[in-house]
């Protein structure tokens, strides 16, 4: 366990400057993380806040389309009466979310080219006619930039100011809208784009509001559809089809944001699987999760005809937004001292100025919790209930795992024991586990219930690191278990939670050119390993690169019988014909690979086993909590827990096992 953290810090995705050591005593933020390491309090309350924000994501998941849409359609007010406007304003919101929702199996990819031109057209569709309001109604309106007026603001207007700010968050919300789905651009791309387009852009079409409201602001009924107020009769209805367009691209972006966020959720064990797919072999990160888009769907539908205004629906989205931002600030002044290694006075006075600030925005919109404010309370603790029962059974069921796994010692004196009658069958057993170390219980529950396994086991760890990517080469670590003539051996393969796991056949080359590349490197014939082994003392790990990237390491080639004309080092001939057409695997060796007789007749017996077949065996387990726990834990783990377990998706190991080649072993974990 310990070899395989000290590995994954080894990773070229940590971010390290030279010389800088995170396990150094004297390091800078080394305090900070020491005591949240030993105070457990503090680490649950350290998931509850990130887990709070992620909750307030989902959230604006489901608000931002239904505001994005329903104000862009807001505008049919003005081209026709308000008895017709109310029973023709939520249909038409109702069927765009439809039918934006219903298009998401596709992708963004088919559609993609078309977002960049959308938004320049809406964001130079805006700042025009900014620019015109300004010039042809106040153009003293510029004084508004002073931050002076929002002190005499607040001074004249005292407790009514402060309470106005909640409304004000609409627009913070529809500026993060379009750039909601930050991973799949640059860190230069986004300043750019902010700070030369988006930006001004927005500053001109609020002052340019600003100033026609500051010559008609007699007109009360007018405040509800302020920006169409403004737009001139003439070009109202082309401003109409591009906000709409804009508001689908909005929805689109943080649809996305949220179908991102849920997948790494996942791969760190923080919500229940999912199905996950694709949906674009090319553009990387690019996917859809059906039941999450059915689900924000329905939430979407049920708020917008729900609240079948604005206002409230702003409301909701103000307090979702600002509750980010305020997790954000809070959880980026750890990252200034323990990422960044960075003094403790700079995270305070980062998060005293922002969170100030965030702060008076975030006590405003909850003076609005009648008012719509109460939506992304109850939907995050909704969330925030699952997420967190889910995270709790998942670390109990591992901790289970972890006290209950068996010693290579047991099975080193399994394999001695001669009354127990062990049969070695022909093929590759891959014991799937979320054990780096240790044999998992499934395998001892298995092993003794039928006393039988293949003459070549992997024990498979698909592990989640908290770095968005692995690189290929850093995908595997290899290790043997227990003695060399055993053939049994260790395989985690690390993937980062915005990694694409492989399809079965490639990662199963992967996983076995992996192994081969392991038993020919020199590392795995250290004889002081093989005596440690023998003892049961330790296990190492060797980093091996995936096949697919690593040409200069072993290779794997496989067919139906046909001959190649390759240059083989090792290669393993069927001794018999057989009436079926067997598969033929050949490991091609670099040709400046030496390795000695114990090594390819290894090899030789890894090609054997390959050409049998491949067996998967996973557990399925059932959790229960032990007599004594308490009420709230029962209910946690007998009922949330197994209600989740029920409806999701099974175990994901990073590769699609098929049916016919797969073994569940079920098991009743007492935690």
């Amino acid at each position: 366990m310990i070899m395989a953290k000290l590995a994954d810090e080894d990773l070229s995705e940590y971010k390290k400057t030279s010389g800088d050591n995170p396990r150094n005593l004297k390091a800078k933020g080394w305090s900070l993380k020491n005591t949240l390491e030993q105070h457990k309090f503090l680490q649950n309350m350290l998931l509850v806040l990130a887990l709070i924000g992620t909750c307030m994501v989902i959230g604006d998941g489901v608000l931002t389309p239904a505001i994005s849409v329903f104000s862009a359609v807001s505008g049919l007010e003005l081209s026709m009466s308000k008895q017709q406007h109310q029973y023709v304003e939520v249909p038409v919101v109702c069927a765009i979310l439809i039918l934006l929702f219903s298009l998401q199996h596709y992708g963004t990819h088919r559609l993609g080219f078309l977002f960049a031109p959308i938004v320049l057209a809406w964001l130079l569709c805006i700042s025009t006619i900014g620019v015109y309001n300004i010039f042809h109604w106040n153009p003293h309106v510029y004084k508004a930039l002073s931050p002076y007026y929002i002190y005499k603001f607040l001074k004249k207007t005292g407790k009514r100011g402060w309470m106005s700010l909640g409304g004000i968050l609409l627009c913070i919300t529809g500026s993060e809208a379009m750039f909601a789905d930050l991973g799949h651009f640059t860190q230069l791309s986004i300043q750019i784009a902010f700070t030369f387009a988006v930006y001004p852009s927005l500053i001109l079409a609020y002052m340019g509001q600003a100033a026609y409201l500051s010559r008609h602001h007699v007109l009360e009924s007018d405040y509800r559809i302020g920006f169409y107020v403004s737009v001139p009769e003439k070009i109202r209805w082309p401003v109409l089809a591009i906000a709409i367009l804009a508001a689908v691209v909005g929805s689109q972006a943080i649809i996305t944001g949220t179908f991102s966020i849920i997948k790494q959720c996942t791969s760190l064990g923080c919500f229940p699987k999912v199905k996950i797919v694709h949906t674009s072999s090319k553009m990387h990160g690019q996917i859809y999760i059906p039941e999450i888009n059915w689900t924000l769907m329905l939430l979407c539908l049920a708020v917008t005809v729900g609240f079948r205004d604005t206002k409230h629906i702003s409301n909701a989205s103000g307090l979702a937004v600002i509750t980010v931002m305020l997790v954000t600030t809070c959880l980026m002044s750890l990252v200034i001292v323990l990422c960044w290694r960075k003094s403790s006075l700079y995270a305070l006075a980062f998060i005293f100025f922002f969170g100030t600030i965030e702060a008076l925005y975030f006590s405003a919109s909850l003076i609005k919790f009648l008012e719509g404010a109460w939506v992304p309370l109850a939907l995050s603790f909704i969330f925030l209930l699952i997420m967190y029962v889910w995270h709790y059974g998942t670390v109990m069921r591992y901790e289970f795992d972890v006290q209950n796994k068996v010693s290579i010692n047991w099975l080193l004196t399994l394999f001695g024991s001669s009354n127990l009658g062990i049969v070695r069958v022909r093929g590759i057993g891959v014991i799937n586990t979320e054990l780096v170390s240790g044999i998992p219980a499934i395998f001892s529950h298995f092993i003794t219930n039928l006393p039988a396994f293949h003459q070549v086991v992997v024990f498979l760890c698909v592990k989640s690191v908290p770095v968005p990517h692995v690189k290929p080469e850093e995908r595997f670590l290899v290790g043997r278990v227990g003695p060399k003539e055993y053939r049994l051996y260790r395989c985690i393969a690390r993937y980062g939670y915005r990694d694409v796991h492989k399809d079965d056949v490639e990662f199963e080359q992967d996983l076995i050119c992996s192994i081969a590349e392991f038993i020919r490197s020199d590392k795995a014939f250290d004889d002081s390993l093989d005596q440690e082994n023998e003892r049961g003392s330790t296990e190492r790990l060797t980093v091996v690169a995936a096949s697919s990237s690593n040409h200069e390491g072993v290779q794997i080639y496989e067919d139906d019988g046909e001959q190649q004309s390759e240059v083989i080092v090792v290669a393993a001939e069927a001794q018999a014909p057989s009436p079926r057409v067997r598969k033929r695997v050949r490991f091609v060796l670099p040709e400046s690979a030496r390795i000695d007789q114990s090594a390819e007749e290894e090899l030789t017996e890894l090609t054997e086993a390959r050409e049998a077949g491949m067996a998967f065996i996973m557990g399925h387990s059932y959790v229960r909590a032990k007599s004594g726990s308490s009420v709230m834990k029962k209910m946690a783990i007998n009922f949330g827990y197994d209600f989740l377990r029920r409806n999701s998706r099974g175990p994901c190991y990073g590769l699609s096992t098929p049916h016919a080649s797969t073994l569940e072993v079920g098991m009743v974990y007492i935690v």
